[in-house]
């Protein structure tokens, strides 16, 4: 029987030795990133007054702290309501603009994309700076609504990235097929293109759900009173003083966006084997 090591890693001849040193690269990089991300849940479970690790004694003491507090309860659920929202603005025009400039023939669509990825470009207080300025002009400074607008702009550019990259693997003459066969263009594209790239779409969801849920330096500007965000009440909680509530609440974060990443895999793993 052939070593693991000796097998083939792909379709080429390169082998699992070979790439080692990848595999040790890789382990690496996911150490450095993932760890510190798993050092907040043991530090959740503290009795300590103080964020500590690792904790002296364990209680959920944090925990009943976070789902009995009115403020961070209420936090919470603006933050899932403008996730939720976001994602429901975000999406559907993603999508769109990615069909549009992927279906264009204009020589200036390479234009359009650039200013419509605009956002992930320009540096993300900038653009608070800015919301916070056109908002007060227009008096929806802490609304929930000027919240989800700054929210779905910031998740724009990851729709469409996600959304053209599965497009330009498409082959768009299933669509013309069906187009030439009487069906109207919208008809063919909900029918036809839309099955066919539903995983790039449910990871764009995904992604414009978790860039409102997890962002914070534009909530920072623009959220506040019964509107503030989960993420700048941990902000200003970790500037005004050290609770470990944060740690408790980092966790649940961390259990949410994990469970989302997973069943959006899972989604595109039955996707792929119909």
């Amino acid at each position: 029987m052939t070593p693991w090591w000796k097998r083939p890693a792909s379709d080429t001849q390169i082998t699992h030795g070979q790439r080692l040193w990848l595999y040790a690269f890789a382990a690496l990089v996911m150490v450095l990133l993932v760890v510190p991300t798993l050092i907040v849940i043991p530090m959740s479970f503290s009795d300590s007054q103080y964020l500590e690790f690792p904790p002296e004694s364990w209680s959920l003491r944090w925990y009943r702290h976070y789902f009995g507090s009115e403020e961070w309860m209420s936090a919470t659920l603006t933050s899932l309501q403008a996730a939720f929202l976001t994602m429901l603005v975000a999406t559907p025009i993603g999508v769109l603009a990615a069909y549009g400039l992927h279906a264009s023939r204009l020589r200036a669509a390479g234009f359009v994309l650039t200013l419509l990825i605009t956002p992930m470009m320009v540096p993300l207080i900038l653009v608070a700076v800015g919301a916070f300025y056109v908002y007060a002009r227009m008096n929806i400074l802490y609304t929930l609504g000027g919240l989800v607008m700054a929210h779905a702009m910031l998740a724009l550019p990851l729709v469409m990235i996600v959304t053209g990259a599965a497009l330009k693997s498409y082959d768009m003459n299933q669509e013309l097929a069906a187009r030439s066969l009487g069906a109207p263009r919208w008809k063919a594209f909900l029918t036809v293109t839309v099955p066919q790239i539903r995983f790039a779409l449910v990871t764009a969801a995904l992604l414009a759900f978790l860039t409102s849920f997890d962002e914070v330096v534009v909530a920072m500007f623009i959220s506040g009173g019964d509107n503030a965000t989960l993420t700048r009440n941990m902000f200003n909680a970790l500037r005004d003083q050290i609770d470990p509530t944060i740690a408790a609440i980092s966790t649940v974060m961390i259990v949410i966006t994990s469970t989302l990443m997973v069943l959006a895999q899972l989604f595109g793993k039955s996707s792929t084997e119909r």
